[in-house]
């Protein structure tokens, strides 16, 4: 009785403090002091900044799982943005990173908690940058919405992937990081006006995978009820290493630490060398251009009595069925890296090196395996289908761009689909995002940075998030407003039911999204209207399918 009692006066004093007018929410560990935000259409968000999911990953936690954040006293202000984690992008940063974001439109009150559907968002950048914060991942589109929203810091770089193949760094810290995070959200989200049991998990490029991941990782297991992943893949050519000592020991040489030495010594090095000066040493690690994209992976971790994120290939979890049955929506977008074509064309020193070394770099642009008699296999069937016999030059911009994308992205994201819808007992959903508005993530050469190259990656999260730093605020009177409209619902609808489009509305075209299954072929085109197709680059990906077959089970 004591106890009941106890628990009905927290449960009364914080329905009572939501009914204030500054956004405060009331946590069993506390009070939580927000700001708001102004949606496109005029609502008003309530936003939680920088709320600590975990403790500062420094000093003796650098390169240690996440752990549980203290408790404080009095009322957390949650006003402003946390740093971004050490990398070489965008700032400010600081090592004690471990933060995440919370977006409301209706707190609980005295008299009803709204459990609205929530979707969290893990964002983009190879594992080594980008951000959570609001100026990056703004709520001001997704919140005309009914959804509560979540967006998250999680290590990067050495500092969140290292990995030696050993006790002493297994790996994944950034995935455990999400998995806190994860953790956080079913614990606390019901306070801010979310269902801790309608969580959709929603990931971008690296964020992506990171989703694919999190279905086979026995650490995700019933922390989340639905799954976007956008743009990227775990079930292509990566991961299916169990360690990255070879990157572990040029990173090491790139900040002066020893790299001939114990793993242990090399760990003890890093750990002296400012957070600032490994974050912004990515570039020191690339060997073609700005390739590999990928250099900080995910690892299958071997056991070393640890808590393991990922236990097996991922590819071949799915195959055998292990992995969380949820709806699952996937996607790519028409061009994703083809734009990076001209910048390997334009330069001397890399088209040299391609037309004479192709077998060499096309494996460390692709992420397929380097240096064997099936890597040659693999390049030289990539080579003859996609550029011919004869030299690359700038009549090759097409298919060295169609390269790019189907390699990096698109058969990646093709295969997972293929492989989930087979194992799934809950639908999937394929696209392919075609609208090409006023601004983009690339430009044609020569146009001032004012005609889109195409519809390239990251292109689609224009017109879900507000991104401040680099676009305008969209009003209903521009041309993107219409795309906006259509994305926030397909991506709500998704959320609250675990279909785009449960029902066909005048909004979405009137039409039925018919699940993928690998007999149908079907995806939906998200463009200037939705219209549904199939067998998307059928002939493309069939080439990758002959030389990349899946793992024998």
């Amino acid at each position: 009785m004591k106890f009941c009692l106890i628990f009905a006066l927290v449960t009364f004093t914080h329905l009572l403090f939501a009914d204030a007018q500054e956004p405060i929410a009331v946590t069993p560990k506390g009070k939580i002091l927000g700001t708001t935000f102004t949606s496109r259409l005029g609502k008003t968000i309530f936003g939680f900044r920088g709320i600590r999911f975990a403790k500062a990953p420094i000093n003796e936690l650098r390169f240690q799982p996440p752990q549980p954040p203290d408790e404080w006293s009095g009322t957390l202000n949650a006003t402003a943005d946390a740093p971004t984690c050490p990398q070489e992008v965008t700032g400010p940063t600081n090592e004690d990173c471990l933060f995440l974001n919370v977006y409301t439109t209706m707190l609980p009150t005295q008299r009803r908690n709204p459990r609205r559907p929530v979707i969290v968002h893990i964002h983009s950048g190879a594992f080594v940058m980008f951000t959570a914060r609001s100026n990056w991942i703004g709520p001001e589109y997704l919140l005309d919405e009914d959804v509560v929203f979540v967006t998250l810091n999680y290590r990067l770089g050495v500092l969140g992937f290292i990995s030696t193949g050993d006790k002493e760094a297994p790996g994944n810290l950034g995935l455990k990081d999400q998995v806190q995070a994860l953790r956080w959200v079913k614990e606390n989200i019901q306070y801010f006006g979310g269902n801790p049991n309608l969580v959709t998990i929603y990931g971008y490029s690296a964020g992506s995978a990171s989703v694919m991941m999190h279905m086979v990782s026995p650490m995700s297991k019933g922390l989340f009820h639905r799954a976007i992943a956008s743009s990227c893949s775990a079930l292509g050519t990566w991961p299916s290493k169990t360690h990255q000592l070879d990157i572990v020991k040029r990173q090491a040489r790139v900040v002066g630490c020893p790299d001939n030495t114990t793993t242990a010594e090399i760990i003890k090095c890093l750990k002296t060398i400012p957070a600032d000066v490994l974050g912004t040493s990515i570039s020191k690690l690339k060997v073609f251009g700005y390739h590999p994209i990928l250099i900080w992976e995910p690892v299958i971790e071997p056991d070393f009595g640890q808590e393991r994120f990922l236990t097996d290939l991922p590819l071949k979890l799915v195959a055998e069925g292990n992995f969380e049955n949820v709806p699952l929506m996937t996607g790519v977008t028409t061009d994703e890296f083809s734009y990076a074509a001209p910048d390997i064309l334009t330069n001397e020193t890399l088209l040299r090196l391609l037309n004479n070394e192709f077998n060499t770099y096309t494996p460390i642009m692709l992420f397929y395996e380097e240096n064997t008699q099936r890597s040659k296999i693999i390049s030289d069937a990539l080579r003859k289908f996609y550029l011919g016999d004869g030299p690359i030059n700038n009549s090759s911009i097409t298919g060295l761009g169609q390269l790019l994308n189907d390699g990096i992205i698109g058969f990646g994201v093709n295969r997972a689909v293929k492989v989930f819808s087979a194992k799934n007992s809950q639908p999937v959903y394929y696209y392919k995002f075609t609208y090409q508005g006023r601004y983009s993530n690339a430009y044609l050469p020569g146009t001032n940075n004012t005609v889109p190259y195409g519809v390239v990656h990251q292109d689609d999260l224009i017109y879900l998030f507000y991104i401040a730093a680099s676009y305008p605020k969209f009003t209903a009177n521009d041309p993107e407003s219409k795309t906006v409209d259509k994305m926030i619902k397909i991506w709500a609808n998704f959320a609250k039911t675990g279909n785009p489009i449960p029902q066909p509305t005048s909004l979405l075209d009137n039409v039925t999204w018919v699940p993928f299954t690998e007999q149908n072929g079907k995806y939906m085109k998200i463009g200037n209207s939705l219209e549904m197709d199939k067998f998307l680059y059928e002939d493309r990906y069939k080439v990758w399918e002959d030389v990349v077959p899946l793992p024998t089970i």
